[in-house]
């Protein structure tokens, strides 16, 4: 039996946390340094990691870790229909047309207006239909990939594809799925050989974290939440160049909003707020990310030092206990402590040709729930985890 549609793995209407992969054409370092042609392409991770923050701040979507590579990136992503619900529709109206305005000026694209906003809201069928795309993880997936090929291409003065095809998706079905499979995207860079540790992992969910904390702040590349005046887009077409137009374009693009934010600021809070209602969707107000709700039950102190722990156990082998002081936060999940290890830097082993990623038991589940009697690699990580 093949792997689950799309429509099985995520549920439009339900909050689902899925991993996400997206491989450059051919495998190729487009994002790296190209050994071919002796080209550093590494600046365009930064294009990616901006247009991911960017899109953080408009769509239904909570970005939990991410990393990316020189040739792909990963990503682990929550839909969130329940927040896009809270929103007004004059909200989730000028959010769909600060990513999709609709008309060009030109090769530029306009800015949408006050006018633009109300006739979205006049329309209910297709708001309906955009309030189910802002918390659409393909719709996110598509937004992210689709201007990176545009840009990348533009500068090497080519056509066709960036990417290698559509993005391939793993559920995650539960927490312990979910500590192991963020600490294997945060540590990839390590796993590459490209850092030392965490701490060097730029690009990084991890390394944003880590700096966040010590206080570390960046020009937030959120979209300014604010449609312009119809006059005022009228007057600047009719009197202005559209070359001005595109400088004034690029610049807003670098600080729409003039903020500066914590480096991850963007991203959502690593640890759940035990004084909230899980049905609580802790809707965003400051406009840079969807929600302020968390996905791991430990502290972001805790994350690091097992994530640090984690990243210096290079070499193969099993039986490496961890240290007292962090077996609580793997034990508690029900994974055997001497494979946590293995757990992490095998991830691919364990789960790559699979549906999805988890305990033994939340694999199961979730194959039921596709109409599955199993999940493949279900008995293979039964191994990593205690009777």
């Amino acid at each position: 039996m093949g792997r689950p549609l799309r429509s099985e793995q995520i549920a439009g209407d339900e909050v689902s946390i899925v991993h996400a992969v997206q491989r450059c054409v051919r495998r190729a370092f487009l994002a790296g340094f190209d050994q071919t042609t002796g080209t550093d392409y590494g600046f365009r991770r930064e294009w990616i990691r901006r247009r991911m923050e960017a899109l953080a701040s408009v769509f239904g979507v909570d970005v939990l870790s991410y990393a990316v590579m020189s040739n792909h990136m990963h990503l682990i992503l929550r839909n969130r229909p329940d927040v896009v619900a809270e929103w007004t529709d004059q909200e989730a109206a000028i959010r769909w047309l600060k990513v999709f305005p609709g008309r060009r000026i030109e090769e530029h694209l306009g800015e949408p207006t006050e006018n633009d906003v109300q006739m979205l809201v006049a329309d209910r069928e297709r708001l309906a239909e955009v309030r189910r795309r802002l918390s659409d993880i393909s719709w996110f997936m598509r937004s992210l990939s689709e201007p990176i090929a545009r840009m990348a291409n533009r500068q090497d003065e080519c056509t066709g594809r960036f990417w290698e095809g559509r993005f391939k998706l793993q559920r995650i079905t539960d927490e312990a799925g979910l500590l192991a499979c963020a600490m294997y995207v945060d540590l990839n860079p390590v796993r590459a050989a490209m850092a030392d540790s965490p701490d060097q992992s730029v690009h990084t969910s991890g390394y944003d974290r880590i700096k966040g904390e010590q206080g570390q702040q960046i020009d937030s590349a959120a979209f300014d939440l604010v449609p312009v005046t119809t006059e005022q887009a009228g007057e600047e077409r009719r009197t202005k160049p559209v070359d001005e137009l595109r400088k004034k374009k690029r610049a807003k693009r670098k600080n729409s909003t003039g903020k500066r934010i914590r480096r991850d600021g963007w991203l959502a809070p690593l640890t759940l707020d035990g004084s909230t209602l899980s049905s609580d969707a802790e809707v965003n107000r400051s406009g840079v990310r969807a929600s302020d709700k968390g996905f791991l039950g430990i502290s972001l102190k805790d994350y690091c030092k097992l994530l640090r722990w984690t990243a210096k156990q290079s070499e193969e082998g099993t039986g490496r206990t961890l240290p007292p002081s962090l077996q609580g936060l793997v034990s508690r999940l029900g994974i055997d402590l001497s494979m946590w290890r293995d757990l992490v830097w095998n991830f691919q082993h364990y789960f790559g040709n699979s549906c999805c990623a988890g305990s033994p038991n939340g694999m199961s589940q979730f194959a039921r729930s596709s109409g599955r009697n199993w999940a493949k690699g279900q008995r293979q990580v039964a191994e990593c985890f205690a009777a």
